[in-house]
This record gives structure tokens, sequence and C-alpha cells, in this order.
């Protein structure tokens, strides 16, 4: 049969001590413990492995101390670096994140934030949410990641800026027929930057392909833009994922890489540097926004604000450098 579970009084009457002492040293406080009375509790805690009910000492606290975290894809290297960097701010504040995906559906996202809200999460962030995720009757804080909605704060990176530098640097190594591969309708400011980047340049915009944010969504955008009349000798695709799908597809035509066509791409994760060539990103600034999320939902500041973080251009071999 299985033991009972060890309780509060079990290590008060293992210590010798009350059950209020215990509760003093397993909550830090109110009231301070003498430094025997306390190490006494903790040797009872240890020997009877007591594990004390976090969700009901946070309650009593007023808070879980516990973020709900949504994002559209668990499985997309980008959200995946996020995820572990508001969890690393989360944990260095001593909060906790529960991480799901809604898979970029509303009806989906609408039903993880009500599951999220009855586990009493004390604050949610949204990564990049859809457009209606229904927040009136949200009484938590809430920040939107990556997209801006007009009713909670939202931190995201300079996204129109970052594209624009990216175009910029393929137009310094001569290229003057750019093509894009851009995700769907919502995420207009990559192409924006890419549009500004060859206005100033006075060239014309290349080839453009819609595609989904994935490896095959790239591939078919890149087997695409090599079909095009107009073929580019460069391609700014607006995520690392559509890039790699771009390179699979420039390497089953023969076509090389960044001799024959050179690529940017915009968000910089991990696996861009093992790509082949390894490719030049721009990359987002996942940890700084995460260190202001969870500051600004610890915080807990009312006046809605969106926060925008410049982008770092790194250079590797699919640019031509």
């Amino acid at each position: 049969m299985p033991k009972d579970p060890v309780t509060r009084n079990d290590v008060a009457e293992y210590a010798g001590v009350s059950t209020a002492v215990v509760s003093y040293v397993v909550n830090e406080g109110p009231r301070k413990v003498a430094p025997e009375t306390r190490a006494r509790v903790l040797d009872a805690i240890r020997t009877l492995g007591y594990r004390p009910n976090a969700t009901a000492r946070a309650l009593r606290m007023g808070t879980t101390r516990t973020f709900g975290l949504i994002t559209p894809d668990g499985g997309n290297p980008l959200f995946a670096g996020l995820a572990k960097a508001i969890d690393r701010e989360a944990a260095a504040r001593g909060y906790v994140v529960l991480q799901t995906s809604a898979d970029g559906d509303p009806v989906t996202e609408r039903a993880k934030i009500a599951e999220l809200l009855t586990r009493q999460v004390s604050g949610l962030l949204l990564v990049a949410p859809t457009a209606d995720p229904s927040l009136d009757d949200v009484e938590v804080p809430v920040i939107a990641i990556n997209r801006v909605l007009p009713t909670v704060s939202s931190v995201r990176p300079a996204y129109r800026e970052g594209a624009r530098i990216g175009v910029e640097h393929l137009i310094s190594h001569g290229h003057r027929t750019i093509g894009l591969v851009i995700g769907g309708a919502g995420h207009p400011e990559r192409e924006l930057g890419w549009r500004d980047a060859l206005a100033a340049a006075g060239l014309a915009p290349g080839p453009v392909a819609h595609a989904t944010f994935s490896r095959a969504g790239g591939r078919a955008a890149g087997r695409e833009l090599l079909a095009s009349s107009d073929r580019p000798t460069a391609i700014f695709a607006s995520s690392d994922l559509q890039a790699v799908g771009v390179l699979s597809a420039l390497h089953e035509a023969g076509v090389r890489v960044p001799d024959d066509v050179a690529v940017v791409a915009f968000d910089g994760t991990p696996e861009t540097e093992y790509s082949w060539p390894p490719l030049t990103v721009v990359r987002q600034p996942l940890e700084r926004m995460a260190e202001a999320a969870v500051g600004r939902l610890i915080d807990g500041a009312q006046a809605v604000e969106a926060f925008t973080f410049p982008t770092e251009l790194i250079l590797r071999r699919s640019c031509g450098c």
C-alpha cells in the first residue's frame, strides 16, 4: 500500500516544534525562527521527505508565481528559444512557466487561455497571438510578444528596420534583383523593410513568393523564385525555417550559394549556424525581449506600451561574406 504523504504535523512532531514554526521556516516568515530551530526543522523536512503544497502556499500568499506561455508552434526553433529565455528569466525572479501551443488557431488559443486561467496563473505571455485572443474577461496581466495588440503591452523586435538592414547588406554585395520569401497576412513589416531598402537604393522590387513559416514553405517559395522570369540573384527570407527550405530548393536545382544566389534570413536561431552554407541572419533579441516581458508582468504596470528592440545582423557565408 502507498504511504500516506508526510504532513506539516509530522515535521513539527519530528523537530519538536509547533506547526506554526514549520510554516515560518517553509514560507520564510512572517516571523523569524532561531537558527538552531530552523536547522532542526530543515533536517526534519529532509529526513521525512516533506513536500509543501506549492499551489496552496502560493494562493495563501496571493500569487501562484506562475506564468502561462502560449506560442504558435512549440516545434519552431525561434519559439523554443524564446520560451527558454522566458523560462530562465522567470526562474531568476522566482516564477515558473507553464508552456503550451495554439498552432496559430484562434479557437485553440482561446481554449488554452481559459485552461491556464483555471490553473491560477499570475500572468499570460502570448507569443505572436492571433488578432482576436479575447482578453476582455482576463483579470491577470497579459503581454504580447512579436505582435502588437491594442489592449495590452507588447515586446517585439524592430522587424522593419531589421529587414531593411538585411536587404541593404545584400545590396552592398552588388545585388540588384532581390527576391522576397514572406509569410501570410498579418506580418507586413518585414516586407516593408525589404521595400524600404530597395527604394532607397533606387531598385525595383524583385519577385515575391508567399509561403508558410516552415521549411516546406521555404522550399516551395525557393522553387517559385527560381522559375520566375525575373529570377533573383539574392533572396531575403522572412524566417529562418523558410531560409532553410530555400537553401534546399537551391541545392536541388544545382544553384550555388552564394555564388549564384545569396540568401539572408530573419530570426537568427541556432540551426542557421549549421545550415550549408551557414546563413547570414538578422537576429531577434530574444533575451532582451524575455527580460522585458517577464519584468513587465511582475512589475504590474498599468499603462499599455509597445516596446521595440533592435535586431543584430550576423554575417556568415550565405550572403557572400
